[in-house]
């Protein structure tokens, strides 16, 4: 079974067929099958309504996320669901009192059931998929499967600095992510890594060609431009111009054994288009990456061994 951020299998044919019946919600139970449906409802006990087309679901508080009922995770992981998609396995089937059929559904086992089968199996340098649940100045918190978080710190986004990990992700985007250390169960992670070397960068790029950019930074010798996430150059000092700007810029040159880039501002732009990430290694599983060029100084890498 597939353990994937929540979101992932909602549209899936199985999901809407085993959801849309009571048969097909049975099939799930007796298999013991992880569905998702959207969350409608928050109680003021706590419990969560959820919306099948059959049957009305219900998630209570102590079913809603794994730690809830030992206190370490709080009530807000369950009033925040609201809207959203959760998964859940059915716990059983039964007729109200008014004879309407409930369900009765647990996403916290479903959670325990990713982290025993998925989550304890991952290794530093494995990649794997991550849902953008929310940011904070120090980075993004992340659903890496059935809505267990982990945190993506903000310095390893990306080799090019940012000021707030919005200035990179949206909430809600689907990424990629390298496990940097699996400790008893608890996920670090890094990003920067599936953004290409320096090399692989700037061969998107060549001298003489104008092309759009970001000012990441400001300083008194120069502004840096972010041309890619994992590559930035630097322009001469331009009264008026701020981090956060979007700009085209002339490429003057391209220096591999500095890893430097020398631009030009030509103009600032009003649009600031979030243009989609290009992922140089999207799956499996690395043990090194080496940002630098083989000819530069510098020695900047990671390694997951």
């Amino acid at each position: 079974m597939q353990y994937r951020p929540e979101g992932c299998i909602f549209d899936t044919e199985e999901n809407k067929r085993l959801t849309a019946t009571p048969e097909g919600l049975t099939e799930a139970m007796e298999k013991g099958i992880i569905l998702e449906a959207r969350a409608l409802m928050c109680t003021n006990s706590h419990d969560l309504i959820v919306d099948l087309p059959c049957a009305k679901g219900i998630i209570r508080r102590i079913d809603g996320a794994e730690g809830i009922k030992e206190g370490s995770t709080r009530d807000i992981a369950l009033i925040s669901r609201v809207n959203k998609i959760v998964c859940f396995k059915v716990k059983q089937l039964y007729l109200s009192e008014n004879n309407e059929l409930t369900a009765e559904l647990s996403r916290k086992a479903a959670q325990e059931e990713c982290a025993a089968e998925y989550i304890s199996s991952l290794a530093a340098g494995d990649i794997i998929e991550a849902r953008v649940t929310h940011h904070e100045k120090f980075g993004s918190f992340v659903d890496i499967g059935c809505g267990l978080p982990s945190l993506l710190p903000i310095d390893t986004m990306s080799v090019s600095r940012i000021v707030h990990p919005s200035d990179r992700f949206k909430t809600g985007q689907l990424i990629k992510v390298i496990v940097n250390a699996n400790v008893n169960g608890r996920i670090y992670l890094t990003h920067k890594e599936l953004l290409g070397t320096w090399s692989e960068n700037a061969a998107l790029f060549s001298p003489g060609e104008t092309v759009p950019g970001i000012v990441r930074s400001v300083e008194e010798y120069g502004i840096f431009i972010e041309l890619t996430p994992n590559l930035a150059g630097l322009a001469e000092p331009r009264e008026g111009i701020v981090p956060g700007d979007s700009v085209s810029v002339y490429i003057k040159t391209i220096i591999p054994d500095k890893m430097k880039i020398k631009l030009i501002i030509v103009d600032v732009c009003d649009c600031s288009p979030q243009t989609p990430l290009k992922y140089f290694i999207n799956s499996g599983h690395i043990d090194r990456w080496e940002y630098s060029t083989s000819l530069s100084e510098k020695n900047i890498y990671s390694d997951f061994r």
